[in-house]
């Protein structure tokens, strides 16, 4: 059964045409309700019961579900035409049928796990901290640390000791502590309790640790690490806030695997070489380590913001929550769906679900609202819409890309992906950076700038990241061939230093992803750009250094054809006349160990460093001084020899 759109124009506060945005969205719609969620809630019990339906209405969308829950039916979707289209100025229908037409697609599952917490709580810190474990020590298992051993409260329902923390690691579910000179209560006595004898490199596990030090953090981005809260320990209300949020960490959490990893693409290192560290240096967690050939994510720290995705050159790391295909459909969807309701030069605002949707839902409600023209769309991470994402969109249909950051946004890794797309788009106002104060500055900010003209020709964006992204490149530049890239770009070529070059073919032997080879009858280097990751492998690992990057992407289609980089004259056995190795290379050999080692001493010896492999083997074979010449191999004894020893004895 095909869905239904349930429109509702919220006491008349929105202008709603069912028609145009049916006919828009090739969505069925109901009639335009004016108060579904209050006076009219018993014509929204029936459109739910049919089953199958959308509701044009977020803000009340837990009423909705409460009310599916009693009449025990099918839970309706929700999209937002209100907040994000209605409640702006100029014709917003086309910008309704767009965002109802990317409602019904079809999400991924994310994949998750389960993390289990028991409540073991490791609370940190002075005096804030025995308070906070007094408050916590009925639901939770607390233990305090405490630095300052006069501090030591009588209070026995918490356990308390001295210390301080040399290292931490984990999550929530599965921290692991280490102490330096860890000492324990003695509770017996009278008196002031005393201390047990330093413990040295003492160790625990917990499950939650709450840090009320109010020094460094224990974790490099502690927002982003899962069970470990921090608070001003002077400031009360973020002590209580932290508080609250230990008190129910506790039971079984799912935890989402934001991020998947192919290990046969990666370009992280090969031959213990280092190459590509894209996501190593921006993985704001740590979660990402060196593993070899390639990196290891560990799925309990990561956070999911998406830079790793963002920056991986090979399509190794990709974001998988939901899939990255599934932003592409979503960016063709609002496009085609926009143009072809007769929306015109449509813009793109990307945000996110706390920070982004916060700053439209108030700019809606109390100012102007986001303009006619300008779409937005939510992401779960803003630095994992990189590169790729924003010349999809440009190249499919939005004339222009704005990006609202968020205070938690990974704000390096969103630059440098902008900055590589205006390289490519040829457009340094092609993608922008939104940073308002508040929801009417960003308002202004969408307002004053004038729609830009979109692509005449759009692209449908399908394929890989790197795949997608030279395709946008070609629609947005028809009639550029070569286009320069800033450094660290993972679109390139390599250079050759050919006085330097000895045809070692080191290079060839370890490049990940293929983009330089060999010619097995002639020697030759050879390289496809198209392949090229520009992860530094080949210039890291080149014995001569005659190997250099040029960040670029080459537009033509002689990026996906071997061409020769270098290549030398061949050398002819002596013997047979087959080709070997480079001429300039036997010659230098020859030169160097001809006479001069012990193995060479002789001309006729020397001659063997100009024979090909079979010759030389031939060669030494035939030698007088051959070292697996022996004598003459004695006579294998038969069963007739045995019998003929018994008869002579």
């Amino acid at each position: 059964m095909a869905k239904k759109l349930v429109l509702c124009d919220c006491l008349g506060s929105q202008n709603i045409d069912a028609e145009k945005i049916s006919d828009g969205c090739g969505l069925a719609c109901s009639k335009v309700y004016t108060s579904l969620c209050m006076d009219q809630v018993e014509e929204a019990a029936k459109e739910i019961t049919h089953g199958n339906v959308i509701i044009a209405c977020q803000q009340e969308r837990a009423r909705f579900q409460d009310l599916a829950a009693e009449l025990d039916v099918e839970t309706p979707g929700f999209v937002d035409l209100r907040d994000r289209a209605g409640w702006g100025e100029g014709d917003a229908l086309p910008k309704m049928a767009a965002l109802a037409a990317e409602a019904v697609l079809p999400l991924a599952i994310g994949k998750s796990v389960d993390v289990v917490s028991e409540g073991t709580c490791l609370v940190i810190g002075g005096e804030a901290a025995l308070r906070a474990a007094s408050e916590l020590c009925d639901v939770l298992a607390v233990t305090v640390l405490l630095e300052d051993a006069s501090l030591v409260p009588p209070d026995r329902r918490f356990d308390c000791v001295v210390g301080s923390t040399r290292s931490a690691s984990g999550a929530l579910g599965g921290f692991s502590v280490k102490f330096t000179e860890l000492q324990e209560v003695k509770p017996g006595g009278r008196g002031a309790f005393e201390l047990g004898a330093p413990l040295k490199n003492a160790a625990s596990n917990c499950d939650i640790i709450l840090d009320l030090t109010g020094g460094t953090p224990l974790f490099p981005a502690p927002e982003k690490r899962e069970g470990y809260l921090r608070a001003d320990p002077s400031h009360p209300p973020s002590v209580a806030r932290a508080v609250l949020s230990a008190s129910q960490m506790i039971g079984t959490f799912e935890k989402p695997l934001y991020v998947r990893l192919e290990t046969s693409l990666c370009a992280h290192s090969r031959a213990e070489k280092p190459a590509c560290s894209n996501c190593l240096n921006v993985c704001p967690t740590g979660a990402i380590t060196s593993a070899g050939d390639h990196v290891a994510i560990d799925p309990m720290i990561c956070a999911g913001c998406g830079s790793c995705s963002a920056v991986c050159p090979s399509g190794a790391i990709a974001y998988d929550a939901p899939p990255v295909d599934t932003v592409f459909k979503r960016l063709d969807v609002l496009a085609s769906t926009y143009r072809n309701a007769g929306g015109k030069n449509a813009s793109l605002l990307v945000h996110d679900a706390d920070h982004g949707l916060e700053m439209i839902s108030l700019a809606a409600r109390f100012g102007r609202g986001l303009p006619a023209h300008v779409i937005p769309l939510e992401v779960d991470a803003l630095s994992g819409f990189g590169h790729a994402e924003m010349m999809a969109a440009l190249a499919c249909g939005f004339g222009r890309v704005d990006i609202l950051i968020s205070p938690t946004s990974e704000l390096a890794v969103i630059e440098g992906q902008q900055t590589l797309t205006a390289a490519l788009a040829g457009n340094e106002n092609a993608v922008r950076l939104l940073h308002p104060a508040d929801p009417d500055a960003l308002c202004d900010q969408l307002y004053e700038t004038p729609p830009p003209p979109v692509l005449s020709d759009p692209i449908l964006p399908l394929g890989s990241r790197r795949q997608i992204t030279r395709l946008a490149a070609k629609a947005l530049q028809p009639d550029a061939q070569i286009l320069p890239l800033p450094d660290n770009a993972p679109y390139g070529a390599v250079v050759v230093d050919t006085e330097a070059c000895t045809l070692c073919l080191s290079c060839v032997s370890l490049c990940p992803s293929g983009a330089l080879g060999d010619n097995p009858d002639l020697p030759q280097l050879r390289f496809q750009e198209d392949a090229c990751l520009q992860c530094g492998l080949c210039s890291n690992i080149c014995p001569e250094s005659a190997i250099t990057l040029a960040p670029q992407m080459n537009l033509t289609d002689t990026a996906f054809a071997q061409h020769v980089l270098y290549e030398e004259e061949p050398f002819a056995c002596i013997e047979c006349g087959s080709l070997f190795g480079s001429k300039s290379t036997v010659e230098k050999i020859t030169e160097k160990l001809a006479g001069n080692h012990a193995m060479f001493q002789t001309s006729q010896a020397a001659k063997m460093i100009q024979m090909c492999e079979n010759c030389r083997i031939q060669a030494q074979y035939h030698s007088t001084d051959n070292p697996f010449q022996g004598g003459e191999r004695p006579r294998v004894r038969t069963t007739e020899d045995y019998l003929s020893k018994r008869k002579d004895h």
